[in-house]
């Protein structure tokens, strides 16, 4: 796929970066930025700055189109990592005639990057383009583990159209679906109705209170360790900290909070693409939000940079095994931890009882979980996975 055509490339000189020798080491000085001149040779780079200006079946924020240059323009004045980055700027897409003709597009060039082992950072736009991020792993025909961070649910009605806040039912629904799972991370349950949480319960969808989270943000990169996609709604930090979204409350993660969150998915070895979405520049003051997003991708890249490696399991000598024997269980609970960086695994069994098949799931855990088996009880991670597994 040819992707100069559908790109427009961002100006570079409105920048107005200084010739000081410190210069030399800001971010907008270390990777490459696209030129319509010429192909871009994705065999150079692992990761990919998308800038999608896209906000017309936002709800009430149609100003989301404004947000990829104004969170460049703050991130590009940020300094480097001490490790080279093999990055591009790809511009901005071109929008199609009808939001479905963006979505696409959106989604071919998505795939394309993420089967060139490239990984997309989507800076929207409306959050209704996770929507299009999904539709890129079902063209490559790969199954996808999904972790919103997100104050809502977005589920949206199965009858009415999409929109940014209606956007998860159609991912849900799709056919064929390509959705493995689907976790939330930091929902604030009064912005919820009860009848879309016990929604999210009845479909086996995962589900974690920002209090939760909050309370110890270790727990939150297993969940992120096992996602291909992580979308973020900038409504999900509070207002305080992010003032640039109509959507947001008082309450919600704090920005250094956010920051580690992310940082968890650029950890990830597992995850191909990340999406920004729903920053409304004119709400915003003294560019407060955008610098916020621009040190949010500053600790993602940094997370890509420091990323071990340890999850492919090729070689069981990396990792010391622990079996639990627990009095619920008919079998021994198995748990891996990585010798590398001290990562914890459960093991989940698949089981085909027409076929007379036992297959093994390595589902990403925490030492938390080993020692709540060790006191004889099943994690809660351990009996919804095996319930959405074997259900």
């Amino acid at each position: 796929m040819l992707l100069s055509p559908y790109l427009i490339p961002f100006d570079l000189e409105e920048l107005k970066l200084p010739d000081s020798l410190s210069a030399n080491s800001l971010i907008a000085r270390r990777i490459h930025f696209f030129s319509s001149e010429e192909e871009p040779n994705l065999s150079m780079y692992d990761l990919a700055i998308i800038g999608v200006p896209e906000s017309r079946n936002a709800f009430e924020n149609s100003a989301a189109s404004l947000a990829p240059d104004e969170i460049r323009r703050q991130f590009y004045k940020l300094y480097s990592w001490n490790t080279p980055v093999r990055m591009i700027d790809l511009g901005n897409i071109v929008l199609g005639a009808t939001v479905e003709d963006t979505y696409h597009l959106v989604s071919d060039i998505l795939a394309h990057l993420i089967a060139n082992n490239v990984i997309p950072i989507i800076l929207g736009g409306s959050n209704d383009l996770a929507y299009a991020n999904y539709l890129a792993y079902k063209k490559l025909e790969q199954v996808v583990n999904v972790v919103a961070v997100d104050s809502r649910f977005d589920i949206g009605n199965e009858n009415l159209p999409i929109a940014s806040n209606a956007y998860l039912n159609k991912i849900i629904l799709e056919e064929p679906n390509y959705l493995l799972n689907y976790s939330n991370i930091g929902y604030q349950t009064y912005l919820n109705s009860p009848e879309e949480i016990d929604l999210m319960s009845k479909l086996f969808l995962d589900t974690y209170r920002v209090g939760m989270m909050r309370g110890d943000l270790t727990e939150v990169e297993p969940i992120i360790r096992n996602a291909e996609m992580v979308s973020l709604d900038i409504s999900v930090v509070r207002r305080p900290d992010a003032c640039g979204n109509p959507h947001n409350s008082a309450n919600g993660f704090y920005g250094e909070e956010i920051c580690q969150v992310i940082r968890y998915a650029g950890l990830s070895d597992k995850l191909t693409s990340f999406g920004i979405y729903e920053y409304d520049p004119t709400l915003d003051y003294s560019n407060q939000t955008s610098q916020l997003i621009s040190h949010i991708l500053w600790y993602f890249v940094e997370g890509f940079i420091n990323r071990k490696n340890d999850c492919s399991f090729k070689d069981l000598k990396q990792y010391v095994k622990y079996s639990v024997a627990v009095s619920e269980a008919v079998d021994e609970i198995v748990f891996y931890c990585s010798k590398k960086t001290g990562r914890w695994w459960i093991i989940v069994p698949i089981i085909n009882i027409k076929k007379n098949i036992k297959q093994k799931y390595f589902l990403p855990c925490s030492k938390k979980d080993y020692e709540i088996a060790c006191k004889d009880k099943i994690p809660e991670r351990w009996w919804k996975t095996y319930n959405k597994l074997n259900n």
